[in-house]
């Protein structure tokens, strides 16, 4: 397609342009917000040299599925700087600011730097005389950072799927999938076999593979052969289990006025060693991370199963300090409790709700003598299966006792109308309410809750960004 015809319709920056101006224009010089494929982006990339670069001097760590990647991706990274390693981090989608998506050495890039990227890229891009998509342009301008920057490792989460997600464009030396579930039917198939062979997508000759979940399609199995993976499999190579420590003991005998500012600390920064990882050649007693234990595991096989020099204190160390917003992520704001969980198909609703009865049987121990319930903050996007996530939810035995409901300022988002149909066969219509901003529902929230109760976020990254916008947070 002709750029100029979709380009010349779009706001064109300037060498004055602001970053938000720069994603607005880039939003709009494609047909498609999803375009699926690599014919487009490759001959950019190969102008900017970007693929080049991370064959040089370079380790990368890419990772795919369906839930997990973020805290994955984000772990590895944590893994790789505590060991002194220059390392890159690209993950998507971004939770406030779109810095949150590519960092180095754990730290944002600059509003400058994003933009003297992208700058670089439309170059590229209109001397190709190609269009390419906001997830295109974006993920390219982000490798051109990591080369431009000489970071030693890279770790690229994917977007979507795997074969033709446009972070498959750079060679992984290490490919991680943390597991296969149903979503993104529209593009990547409606069943295990087809999605786990779009994700299996990212595999390479001769490479090894950490595979996160105990059941592996038969597509899968079938590329890890015809690759020659070596393959590490949860359950098979490695494995990894809770240890109870005193410091859970200390969570059920505090006081009601001490949990305030302690019941969080407790929760995410215990300091002893309360989980076990075992392969083939170590066991470790480990520091629990505030990211989950499967997310942790998996993290922790990749660095072991590279050539990298990371050692078990810099394993303890980067388990102390990693952290992940909108991942099971507990919180005391506004003088309640919170908790952030994308939480946006059937298996990451199941994957929430196992650690979630955990954290409840704890939260009422909070609540004294008091009846603690669950008020919910949700919203979702229109292309997930929305009755199914709620029905997940609601089959839960957890007392979810109201849902607060508002469109998210995004478009592909559902209407109210559409969440509340969704809704209905599974939620007393009195116990549903809905606002015109998760602004608005979340204030509500507050105003419908006890001190004593837990506010559950989740739904959608949009749905946990919006969230965190209105309480006025920033990412931690």
């Amino acid at each position: 397609m002709d750029s100029s015809s979709l380009t010349s319709q779009a706001y064109k920056p300037t060498k004055d342009s602001s970053l938000t101006e720069w994603l607005d224009y880039m939003q709009q010089i494609h047909v498609s917000a999803i375009d699926m494929g690599l014919s487009r982006v490759l001959p950019v990339a190969e102008r900017l040299g970007v693929v080049q670069s991370a064959k040089e001097n370079t380790y990368v760590f890419t990772v795919a599925g369906t839930n997990g990647k973020g805290s994955t991706t984000a772990m590895i990274s944590e893994l790789c700087q505590a060991a002194g390693y220059k390392t890159a981090l690209y993950q998507s989608p971004h939770l406030i600011e779109f810095n949150e998506r590519v960092r180095i050495n754990g730290q944002m890039v600059s509003d400058k730097t994003l933009i003297a990227a992208f700058e670089q890229v439309e170059a590229a891009r209109l001397q190709c005389g190609l269009t390419l998509s906001f997830f295109e342009m974006t993920t390219l301008a982000a490798l051109l950072i990591f080369a431009t920057a000489d970071c030693e490792v890279w770790v690229l989460e994917v977007g979507l799927g795997g074969r033709l997600d446009v972070v498959n464009i750079i060679d992984p030396d290490l490919a991680v999938i943390t597991n296969i579930g149903i979503d993104h039917v529209d593009w990547l198939g409606d069943n295990l076999e087809d999605i786990g062979r779009e994700k299996a997508g990212i595999l390479r000759e001769g490479i090894p593979l950490i595979y996160g979940a105990t059941e592996m399609p038969a597509s899968v199995a079938e590329l890890v052969e015809q690759h020659n993976v070596t393959c590490y499999q949860v359950g098979q190579d490695f494995y990894y289990r809770e240890v109870k420590s005193s410091s859970e003991d200390k969570i059920n005998t505090k006081l009601n006025n001490e949990l305030n500012n302690e019941l969080n600390n407790e929760l995410n920064t215990n300091a002893k060693p309360t989980w076990q990882y075992s392969n083939a050649a170590v066991t470790l007693q480990l520091p629990r991370p505030k990211l989950s234990l499967t997310n942790t595991a998996n993290a922790v096989s990749a660095v072991l199963a590279s050539p990298l020099d990371i050692g078990i204190d810099a394993i303890k160390q980067a388990l102390g300090s990693v952290q992940l917003a909108g991942r099971f992520d507990y919180r005391q704001l506004a003088d309640r409790h919170w908790l952030f969980d994308v939480a946006h198909n059937e298996h990451g609703v199941d994957f929430m709700l196992a650690q979630l009865v955990a954290l409840w049987q704890q939260h009422k121990q909070l609540a004294g003598n008091k009846t603690a319930t669950i008020k919910v903050v949700f919203s979702m996007l229109a292309d997930k299966d929305i009755e199914l996530v709620v029905q997940r939810l609601t089959q839960a035995d957890l007392p979810m006792s109201e849902w607060f409901i508002a469109e998210i300022d995004y478009p592909r988002a559902a209407s109210v109308e559409q969440l509340v149909a969704a809704m209905s066969a599974y939620i007393p219509q009195e116990r549903i309410h809905t606002f015109e901003s998760l602004q608005q529902a979340a204030q509500a929230a507050i105003l419908a809750s006890q001190p004593h109760d837990l506010l559950l976020v989740c739904g959608s990254f949009h749905t946990i960004g919006e969230t965190l916008s209105a309480l006025t947070l920033e990412p931690t």
